[in-house]
């Protein structure tokens, strides 16, 4: 069976920059580890913004200019790209909280063999979310978890809610 990691967005600007907080720092060695761990495929996603982002709807209704592409606020933390060299990584670039592009992704990775997806990141409530039900739906027999020691949303009240909505929709959470 193959096994394939999704770290979502973990930038700068997530971590501890324009959008970051304390929980989103205090993931970073917890991801590090899975990463570093991990044997198997691992896409990545950047949450990825132009210099026109506050003309955009998110911008109007997220008015923080963040994740533009090229910009230092736009790449990895720097201990979560330490982690990933060497390893098998595919990054997959999104407009918006969840990737379109990611299920074909895997599909195409997976070339018709079993596969199973665990899926780290930020934020738990907004692009983890996004990204594991767009996995699910495409993939509803496959396994699916989310490790909530790995991810950290906007507010711990909004992290618990999403994974209790991740869960409803049987998708597995490790604690």
């Amino acid at each position: 069976m193959k096994k394939i990691l999704v770290v979502v967005d973990m930038q700068k600007d997530f971590v501890d920059g324009a959008l970051g907080s304390k929980e989103a720092c205090a993931i970073v060695d917890n991801v590090v580890k899975k990463i570093t761990d991990f044997d198997g495929k691992i896409f990545v996603t950047y949450d990825t913004h132009s210099e026109d982002y506050m003309n955009t709807r998110e911008g109007k209704n997220l008015p923080v200019p963040h994740c533009i592409k090229g910009t230092e606020g736009w790449m990895l933390d720097k201990k979560v790209e330490a982690a990933l060299e060497g390893k098998d990584v595919t990054k997959v670039e999104k407009v918006t909280f969840g990737s379109v592009d990611l299920p074909e992704l895997i599909k195409e990775y997976a070339a018709g063999e079993e596969f199973e997806v665990c899926m780290v990141g930020l934020c738990t409530d907004i692009c983890v979310v996004s990204n594991a039900l767009i996995v699910k739906a495409t993939f509803p027999e496959t396994d699916i978890c989310v490790d909530a020691n790995c991810c950290a949303g906007v507010t711990p009240q909004a992290h618990e809610a999403a994974l209790m909505t991740m869960q409803s929709c049987q998708i597995k959470i490790d604690r």
